[in-house]
């Protein structure tokens, strides 16, 4: 049983999370062989002040953006 771990940013449209699982599942399905029914994703949603990169949490790098 394939499970697939996505950590990104927070979503709070439900049925943009609803289609991106959808998605994921429907390609590794293919990829795999498999039926979609044992393909499991998991979202693992980040707020910006719980992520770095470079060194600079990511709400402070949004900040020199402005």
């Amino acid at each position: 049983m394939p499970i697939i771990r996505v950590d990104g940013p927070k979503v709070a449209d439900l049925d943009k999370k609803r289609q991106f699982v959808k998605e994921v599942t429907k390609a590794a399905s293919t990829l795999y062989g498999l039926p979609e029914k044992i393909i499991v994703v998991l979202l693992q949603e980040n707020s910006a002040d719980n992520v770095a990169s470079g060194g600079q949490l990511i709400c402070d790098l949004h900040k020199s953006d402005s």
